[in-house]
């Protein structure tokens, strides 16, 4: 199969519409990361994601909507905290998994009763999601547990062969996967953390939890139960700068080229070492991560990423994909 890369425009947005409407998959940006769209109501094309990625069967997918889109129709909303913070965060990095009305195909919920719903704020993803005017289904546009694409060429580089078209719009302003809020309960519950951080969701409807995840338990949101975002490298996450220089040191007398993954503080301090400067503030730090892992994948035999070692905030979402791409 021959893989298109095209910006977005009426003539792609058309030709995308039309491969999506037929069964087809198809890679799209969003805020955050890529994704690999098909027909929520599609089982073919919803299996076609999972074999394409490589995908266990059992990890659930994000509905994707315009935002002018009648939530009602697919889900129910069982709290009126949910249109509060629909209000607040939406569009934007946010998903919410409701009850669902059966209305998007098993295959997408793996079997479940539940129904994780997001509307996307990239300009792009929006106009294609109005041109279907149908909820899609998209996870991340990469093979399964590699590091999430950002820019339609890392896309290209996973699915190259494997996917008829690309849209490109331009790289993502996130870097990390939407926060995923359990919207069941009379409290909500974060599944995933992300860019939306607990803080902000208590300001918006007051108290807020965060799940805790079991084996055994029923998998409501994607990136919960499996090991994701992993570089083709080797990797290893430590506590603090010095241990990273220690372990730098013993990989390159042992031959090998190791690479420091840290904020831009620790990497002024690392003159003549070889580093992917993740940046200053916590929003540069979500924006880069996927990007400076894949630019170690191509670099180095060994990526020592530093750990901030703080659980606030945006950091909760950005220790998460720390602990589960290199630890």
């Amino acid at each position: 199969m021959f893989t298109e890369i095209l910006g977005i425009n009426d003539e792609s947005v058309l030709k995308a519409k039309y491969l999506l409407l037929s069964g087809e998959i198809v890679a799209m940006p969003t805020e955050t990361v890529y994704g690999l769209a098909a027909v929520a109501t599609d089982k073919d094309a919803v299996k076609k994601i999972f074999e394409v990625k490589g995908r266990p069967i059992d990890n659930p997918l994000i509905a994707h909507v315009h935002k002018d889109f009648p939530l009602e129709t697919l889900v129910y909303i069982d709290n009126d905290y949910v249109y509060e913070l629909k209000r607040r965060f939406m569009p934007g990095p946010f998903t919410m998994v409701f009850r669902s009305k059966n209305v998007v195909c098993e295959e997408a919920v793996c079997g479940g009763d539940t129904l994780a719903v997001r509307i996307p704020s990239h300009e792009g993803c929006q106009k294609l999601l109005r041109a279907v005017n149908v909820p899609l289904v998209a996870p991340s546009a990469n093979l399964s547990k590699h590091t999430s694409p950002v820019t339609a060429q890392h896309v290209y580089a996973d699915l190259n062969g494997k996917i008829p078209l690309i849209l490109d719009g331009g790289k993502c302003g996130g870097g990390i996967e939407s926060t995923v809020l359990d919207v069941t309960g009379s409290v909500p519950r974060i599944l995933r953390a992300g860019l939306i951080t607990k803080e902000m969701i208590e300001d918006a409807v007051g108290k807020c939890e965060i799940a805790q995840h079991k084996d055994g338990d029923k998998v409501r949101s994607p990136g919960v139960k499996y090991r994701h975002y992993r570089p083709n490298c080797e990797t290893a996450l430590v506590n603090t700068a010095a241990e990273a220089v220690s372990l730098y040191e013993k990989e390159k007398a042992a031959g090998r080229t190791p690479y420091i993954m840290c904020d831009d503080e620790i990497a002024q301090s690392l003159t003549g070492y070889n580093v992917l400067n993740l940046g200053k503030t916590d929003k540069e730090i979500a924006f880069n991560l996927y990007d400076r892992l894949l630019e170690g994948e191509k670099k180095a035999d060994i990526v020592i990423a530093v750990s901030f070692n703080r659980e606030d905030g945006v950091y909760l979402g950005i220790m998460n994909r720390l602990r589960k791409s290199c630890g």
